[in-house]
């Protein structure tokens, strides 16, 4: 019996201009009568790690009995629906609930730093470790979990973690309480004394997964010729689709076309953002969206790129910032969210918190779909 199956390397990317795009897992990567555990398509393990500041309605003493945001009953058999997590109903099966936790390091140890639990509180989600207070550079807090995760099974990818944010976190030196204010910055630490900087616009993340120059003349450049980074690698992904049976070119064309879509909806916000007219976030760089939502949403569909591509298999998603007071009008509360969560134990503004929660839940579901509808999302 001869085996004639072409074989291409995992590595294998697609090459233009000024452009580098990795590939998502096609049968063509796998060797032919190899075990699958000693090839490309060996299960990866990929982490994603989401924070959402300001604490949940459902941890306060009504909110709790009221089951506001746990469900009442443990092990298999829980009912979602009074919970802010009732959107995830439809992935109850893979959801694993871990309840009677406490962020005791974010709480104050000693009396200069009591009032101080909003400027600690991002820098103890991942590392469990109570920060050093100082307004200087000597911060101090541990190594994140998704940086231990990195150092295992991120070192053989092209980037071994990437830190996404939404919120602006361009703000330097010391916040209130005595507190620097990279402690509310970032929720990645390298090491005890290394935050990880965040990325909030979309655009840089995009450039920095398809390895497009990304200075502020390039990307300027490239909103004036209005062209895609696939039209630039044209003859590159003639060559690919070649070599491959139908199935893989099927595959390779639904990816690129999620390429091509992710980076239309980019191209279309910088359009908006650059005419000149009033923006609710008039600081914000000109690809972050006006529309929480439809940021979030960007946001997850890189995440869930990168993941199909192997470009990386580590995030850290920061989704707001402590003492952020933005309204979420779809929500039918006009508070703000920091205001929101400062309810004084009054029963009726713990419910509109509630809805604040389940709002930042509802949006869960669409990267878990995104991660199942990906090319190689089985794994």
């Amino acid at each position: 019996m001869f085996i004639t199956k072409r074989h291409l390397s995992r590595r294998t990317v697609l090459k233009g201009l000024g452009a580098t795009m990795a590939l998502p897992l096609l049968d063509a990567m796998v060797p032919a009568a190899t075990a699958s555990a000693q090839t490309a398509a060996k299960g990866k393990v990929r982490f994603a790690a989401i924070e959402m500041v300001h604490g949940a309605a459902g941890s306060t003493t009504f909110g709790a009995k009221a089951n506001l945001w746990a469900p009442a009953a443990v092990g298999a058999d829980f009912d979602l629906t009074p919970s802010s997590l009732a959107p995830l109903e439809p992935f109850r099966d893979y959801i694993t609930i871990v309840s009677n936790t406490d962020v005791r390091n974010a709480e104050a140890f000693t009396t200069p730093e009591i009032g101080g639990d909003h400027f600690r509180a991002s820098a103890v989600f991942l590392t469990q470790s109570h920060p050093k207070q100082t307004m200087g550079s000597d911060v101090l807090a541990g190594t994140s979990i998704d940086q231990l995760y990195a150092q295992r099974f991120g070192q053989d990818t092209a980037i071994p973690s990437m830190q996404l944010c939404i919120e602006n976190v361009d703000q330097a030196g010391g916040c209130e309480y005595n507190y620097s204010c990279v402690y509310t910055d970032t929720i990645s630490w390298a090491s005890p004394d290394e935050p990880l900087p965040m990325i909030r616009d979309p655009r840089m993340v995009f450039d920095q997964l398809f390895g497009v120059g990304a200075t502020p003349a390039d990307r300027a450049r490239r909103r004036q010729e209005d062209r895609s980074i696939l039209d630039r690698m044209m003859g590159s992904v003639d060559r690919l689709k070649a070599q491959l049976g139908p199935a893989d070119k099927a595959r390779l064309t639904d990816y690129l076309e999620d390429v091509r879509e992710i980076e239309r909806r980019i191209q279309k916000v910088e359009s908006s953002n650059s005419t000149g007219d009033p923006r609710e976030l008039p600081g914000a760089p000109v690809g972050v969206p006006d529309s929480f939502e439809e940021h979030v949403k960007l946001m997850f569909d890189l995440q869930a790129l990168a993941f199909a591509s192997e470009i990386t298999r580590v995030f850290s998603f920061k989704m707001s910032r402590d003492v952020s007071n933005r309204v979420f009008p779809s929500t039918g509360v006009n508070t703000g969210f920091h205001n929101a969560s400062h309810h004084n134990e009054r029963e009726d503004r713990i419910r509109d918190f509630a809805k604040i929660n389940r709002y930042h839940v509802s949006l869960f579901p669409y990267f878990l779909e995104r991660l199942k509808n990906t090319p190689d999302g089985d794994q």
